[in-house]
Formats: structure tokens, sequence, C-alpha cells
């Protein structure tokens, strides 16, 4: 008689606690399950990938090891964190994951008290992780604080800047570096595996810190001697004396799939009296599942896919996307003008820039991790007669905004930005949105900033942007496809600070910023069917505003809103400004802004967080004709 099937380790598994239950020799068999569960969830939902399949070993051990959520684990970026919420309790909901009211696709405070600190953001987790350490310390309290952070992330100079910054946190403070990229070390074997568990084991540390001890009764050439020697024998074998430089004990390589060898360092690195420590430790993104380990992106970020044959769900056709339409134009911008160079922060493909990097190689720039560095690089090679644009997501932009302000406003040099992922963007919820971009630059003196309506407009801004030699200017466009206008064979030079109006009335003024234009003309027809004959003008500029346009409509119009897709402080704000100082509030006219709304929305489609947000064609509607009821008593009377 055949045997029954047992139970799967990981329906016995609902939190640590219960992991910690198992013996060592079951922990193979539940990552297994966990990295079949990661999968399968993914393959439901879409999301990250690749890199949540590199750490189920490395997540499985620390759980095993450490007393979470006491000793708080901060996760740097959280990609890689849906194994991490599945053995933390939401297992249950993990299928809906960066769906409407789901699971966030990265660490939430909200969500889990086992998600300690919230990120989507790089390079942000030794510096949170070592707050928690010394806040325990200064408390008295247990509890160790635990980053685990990728190669990728320590591009970033946060990075080291907490590193430099450890020291106070002792033992307190435990960093496991996440090298799937083999960017730092040799490939690791038994006998790294062998040295790393020697030199993290309490005897080792023990006789160290006695040697450390007659070391300094020592005469001081022989003391440093004595030093140098352990530094140099340890960096030979193993690595890591830039971190050693830095303060850290270092311990690894290790291999971060072979549970017999992570789980006695980890274990010597709790029990461990030297401190801080750091951890290295090398995985492959998108172990165990073929599709994954022989993509080249390693399935980082994936539609919904057949788990079986690993085919993602392809959107159907549709007009280009706007990175690539930049992407495009600044290729044929570059092959006329040997100025023009572009800039990311490590993400080409994100922001249509590989396309560049293709054409002209010695012209792109990928910084890794690092936006500041990334601008002020801008803005010393426009300093030296350089044409550069600096291509980055908005809601990374933010990192960079003392540059943007120091090095590049103020000295008016004529850096490009083009501003990817303007506005809400979906399943990565409120850490991706690019809600303020136009608040915190078009409150600079001398940016120009500009915002793409469709992406014919984004050609022709693209290629404003590349003529335009007086000082900073910025553009911005959305996230996803465009809304299949054909596209100009021969881009528009825009004259700064004008607008355009698309449609013609004489009751209603529509004044849009961006893509919501679209949205604007619809509610336009809206209106007209209600007998409010209605203008809907694209003012392309925040700054400088259209002033002529804007005092033509707001005089020759009844009610006039305006529409963006950006926080309070934007273009809104600066028409009302400009109403105010003009005085043209004082004779009854009625102006509305329409902007997003002062919280954090989370993730969604994006087409409902607009309709929650109150920006679209019905939302407009309703603002028109409430205030067309305040001015008159009701819109029948209105009308006549």
């Amino acid at each position: 008689m055949a045997d029954l099937p047992s139970t799967p380790l990981l329906d016995t598994v609902s939190t640590p606690d219960d992991l910690r239950k198992l013996q060592p020799d079951q922990l193979r068999q539940l990552a297994d399950e966990l990295r079949t569960e990661t999968i399968s969830a993914v393959g439901t939902t879409g999301g990250h990938l690749g890199s949540g399949l590199g750490v189920v070993e490395l997540t499985t051990a620390i759980h095993y090891v450490f007393d979470t959520p006491r000793d708080r684990l901060v996760w740097d970026v959280g990609h890689q964190c849906y194994p991490h919420k599945i053995l933390t309790g939401r297992r249950d909901r993990i299928r809906t994951l960066r769906q409407g009211g789901g699971l966030s696709g990265f660490t939430k405070r909200s969500e889990s008290e086992y998600d300690p600190f919230g990120a989507a953001h790089s390079s942000t987790s030794i510096s949170a992780a070592l707050g928690f350490a010394i806040a325990n310390k200064i408390a008295g309290t247990p509890g160790k604080g635990i980053a685990v952070i990728g190669d990728g992330a320590m591009s970033a100079g946060m990075a080291y800047e907490a590193m430099n910054n450890a020291a106070q946190a002792g033992n307190r403070l435990v960093v496991i570096l996440n090298d799937n990229d083999m960017s730092i070390a040799p490939p690791v074997g038994g006998l790294s595996a062998y040295l790393s568990r020697i030199v993290s084991s309490r005897e080792f540390l023990g006789f160290r810190d006695l040697a450390r001890k007659l070391a300094k009764r020592l005469p001081r050439p022989i003391a440093s001697g004595m030093r140098k020697t352990d530094e140099f024998a340890r960096g030979m074998t193993m690595g890591g004396t830039l971190f050693e430089e830095l303060g850290f004990y270092y311990v690894g390589p290790i291999d971060g799939h072979n549970l017999e060898h992570l789980i006695p360092v980890l274990e010597n690195v709790r029990d461990a009296e030297e401190g801080p420590i750091l951890v290295h430790v090398v995985t492959k993104k998108g172990k165990g599942y073929a599709p994954a380990e022989a993509a080249a992106d390693k399935y980082h970020g994936v539609q919904k896919f057949d788990v079986i044959s690993g085919v993602q769900t392809k959107a159907p056709p549709g007009p280009p996307q706007y990175q690539n339409v930049f992407g495009a134009q600044l290729v044929a911008e570059a092959a006329k003008d040997p100025r023009i160079c572009a800039i990311t922060a490590a993400m080409p493909s994100g922001t249509g820039l590989d396309a560049f990097a293709k054409a002209y190689p010695d012209r792109f720039f990928d910084v890794g991790i690092a936006e500041q560095h990334g601008v002020t690089f801008a803005a010393g090679l426009a300093a030296q007669g350089m044409r550069p644009f600096c291509a980055i997501y908005s809601t990374f932009l933010q990192r960079a905004y003392d540059q943007v302000v120091h090095d590049v406003a103020i000295q008016n040099l004529p850096v490009r930005f083009a501003i990817d992922r303007a506005g809400l963007v979906g399943a990565d919820g409120a850490t991706h949105a690019g809600s303020f971009d136009v608040t915190y630059l078009a409150t600079l003196p001398n940016f120009v900033v500009m915002a793409a309506a469709d992406e014919a407009e984004l050609v022709h801004m693209t290629h404003t942007a590349a003529q335009y030699d007086t000082g900073p200017i910025a553009v911005r466009y959305p996230r996803g496809n465009g809304t299949g206008v054909a596209l100009p064979e021969t881009p528009q030079l825009l004259e700064i600070g004008k607008g355009r109006v698309v449609r013609e009335g004489k009751k209603i003024a529509i004044l849009s910023l961006g893509t919501r234009l679209e949205e604007a003309l619809k509610a336009a027809e809206v209106l007209e069917a209600k007998g409010l004959s209605t203008t809907v003008a694209d003012l392309r500029f925040a700054k400088p505003l259209d002033v002529d346009l804007i005092r033509k409509l707001l005089t020759t119009h009844e009610v006039a809103v305006t529409i963006e897709e950006n926080s309070v402080g934007g273009f809104g704000a600066h028409v009302l400004t400009m109403a105010s100082d003009e005085g043209l509030i004082d004779g009854g006219l009625k102006l509305r802004t329409l902007r997003l709304p002062d919280v954090y929305q989370d993730q969604d489609k994006p087409e409902v967080q607009y309709a929650e947000a109150g920006l679209d064609a019905t939302a407009l509607v309703d603002t028109v004709l409430k205030a067309l009821r305040h001015n008159s008593g009701g819109v029948a009377e209105a009308r006549a």
C-alpha cells in the first residue's frame, strides 16, 4: 500500500514562531514549498518574482535563527519580500498582491508587525536597522536590527553613510549583503563556507578580542602591524576589507541557497558579542524556476504568467509607451547634435534609454542607484557645454532634490530632466507615484516645467528641451501607453510658456496640464450636451505660465477649472496665485482646482485611482455644475 502524502510543511507554518519548531533537516523541504508557493502566487497576480526566488533560503534561515519580530528585519527596496510575507501570517492573502485592497508589493508597516519599516526605494535599510538597534540599546531592551540589502543597492551613497555611523550599535546591528550578481566576490564553495563558519564562531571572535586587548599593551608599531596582519589575512581569504574599514566585522561569502551553510553562520552572528557584523551572502536571482533563471532580467518584474511554461500574459497591442516615444525621439535628437547625452539611475529600459545606449554608448551613462550623483554629474556636463538629459522616475528624482536646487537651478545650468512615471502608477502604489514633481520643481526660480498631454506632445517637448540652453527644463509624462495619436514626422519647437486651445467654448473653461486632457475633452462633451459651451485648453507649461491665455480664459468664462496629475501646490496653485495677484477673482469668476488628494493612495488600476482622486471626466462635470449652482442658485438659471 502506497504511503499517504504527508501534510506540506508550509501548511503548518503561519508565523516564524511555527517555523522555529521545525528541525533543521526539515528546512530544505519548507524552502522548496515556499518557492513553489511564491511562483504560484506571482503567476496569479504578476509582480516582482526573480528577486524573491533568490532569497527563499535566506528568508527561511533569517526567520528560523533570529527572534523576529522582536529582532527588527528590514528588507531593502522590498522587491524580494513575497516569501517573507508568506512566512509572516499573510499567506492567505498572497494572491491579492498589488491589487486594489490587497497586499502591497513592498514591505508596509500597517500590514504586519513583521514589517517594521516600509520600503520601496533603494538603500534605506541599513540606516533604518541602525535606528532600531540604537533605540533598543538606549532603552536597554533586547532586539537586533537586521538589514538585508542587495549589491545593486550598495551603489547608493546612503548605504555607506549608514555604515560609517554603525559602530555605536555594536552587535545589535547585522547587515546581510545579498549579492546576486557575483559583483563583489568570486564563486563560493565548501572552503569559503568553512572559513565563514570559523571566523563567525564565538571561539574565534573571543580569541580576536583577546588579541586586540593584548595589542593595546604593545608598542604602537607592533600593535598596528598585528591589526593589519589580521585584516590582510582575512581579506585575502574572504574579501571584505572595505567593510572592515567602515567598522564592520565581515563574514563571507556564503552560498545563500545552502541552508547547511547559512544556519550555523547566522547562529554564530546572532550570538556574537563582536559587532556590527556584515554577512556576505551570494544568491542567484530567479533561483529554482527555469524560465526565470534563463531570462536576461531573471524575471525581475512580470505580468501574470503560466507557471508550467513561464509564458507571461501579454497585454493587447496598443499605442507606444511614453518611455519608448521619449527614447526614440532622444535618439533622433542625438543624431543631429553630438552634445546630447543621456543619464539614468539604474533604469535604462524603464526610461526608454536602452535604445539610446545602443545607438550612442559613449554618450550614455547609467550611474546606478545614485540619483544625487546623476543630477550633479549632469550639471557638470552642462557647465562644460554638453546637453545632458537626466531621465529619472518622478518618485526617484525626489531623492536628488537638493542637487536639483543647489547644483542645477541656482547655477541656472541647462540640464534637461525627463520625468517618467508622473502621476499615479497603479500596482506599485504610493511609494512609486509621481505626485509631487510639478510642485517641487515649479517653485524653483529659473526652471521650465512642461507636461505632455499625449505622445505627440512628448515628441515636441523632447525636441524643445534639446534646443533650450537658457536654464534647466523638465518634461513630465506618465507610465504606460499613449493615447494613440499620430506621432509627428517633424517635431515642433514649442514657444516657452505658451499653451494651446484645443476646443473653443464660451461659458466653461477647463485648463488642463498633462494627460488629463483626454478626460477634459470627455467632460466638455457632457457639458455641451447640458447646454454649457466649454473651452478646453492644454496649458503645456506649469512654469512659466501662459499668463495671456489664462487671463483671457478667466475673464471670458463664467467657471474655470484647472486639472493636473499632481499634488496641491502645483499648476492649479500657480494659476490661483496669478489670478489673485491680478485681481481676476474679484469679478465673480468661479475658479476651481482639481489635483491629487492630500493622501497617499494605495495600489489599484490607474483608472480606478484617478476616479478615486476626482480627476476624471465625471469629477470635472460635477465640479462645474456645483460651481454654477453656487454662483446662481441652479444650473437652469445659469444657462438662462
